[in-house]
């Protein structure tokens, strides 16, 4: 780093930014094979949340890169920068006191593990979409599977670029078995059990 780039400290807080929010700053971080329902299963929650009252923030993978990753392909290696950036965004988010929800693909456990390191212990909530390869390829709601498999789509995850299933994820949800309500409330309760929300 530039040795004239100067950290500023805030005179406000993360806590007092918080606090006026009334809900602790969270990232929950969507993650599953394309198709699984993770902008689905995200946005819902957080039509949930702002139902609540809660201050929320969905940063969706497609959304993302028509503007903040436009120049970025589908190389590892621009997945991996992909990845840094969305979390980089998604910490000043949580800075600003917010929910934030992201919806990726994200299919390296590196990475991941790089915006969970990024913020406080608790702050990070992995959801592991865990809907079956087979399942979210019959889904093919964009006919991106259908390209991959002709060929005509290269480095796509699950058929021909590899996705690292999570460890030891917060939450898992099988969108092939629960209904949108259940994995919704299945979220919302978790939240209100760490006491991230009331």
């Amino acid at each position: 780093m530039d040795e004239n780039i100067v950290w500023h400290n805030y005179a406000t807080t993360k806590a007092q930014r918080s606090e006026q929010k009334k809900h602790k700053p969270a990232i929950l971080w969507f993650t599953g094979f394309s198709g699984s329902g993770k902008s689905t299963v995200a946005n819902a929650l957080e039509a949930a949340l702002n139902q609540q009252g809660a201050h929320t923030y969905l940063l969706d993978g497609d959304n993302v890169r028509h503007g903040l990753c436009k120049d970025l392909g589908f190389s590892d290696e621009d997945r991996i920068e992909n990845i840094r950036r969305v979390g980089e965004t998604a910490k000043l988010m949580t800075d600003a006191g917010l929910l934030v929800l992201t919806a990726f693909i994200s299919p390296f456990r590196a990475e991941r593990d790089m915006v969970r390191n990024l913020v406080d212990d608790g702050e990070f909530i992995e959801v592991f979409i865990d809907t079956p390869l087979d399942v979210c390829e019959s889904r093919d709601p964009k006919g991106l599977y259908k390209k991959a498999r002709a060929g005509e789509i290269k480095h796509f995850t699950g058929i021909d670029s590899s996705y690292e299933i999570p460890n030891n994820p917060e939450i898992i949800l099988d969108t092939s078995k629960n209904t949108l309500d259940q994995s919704v409330t299945q979220l919302i309760t978790y939240l209100k059990q760490k006491h991230i929300i009331g």
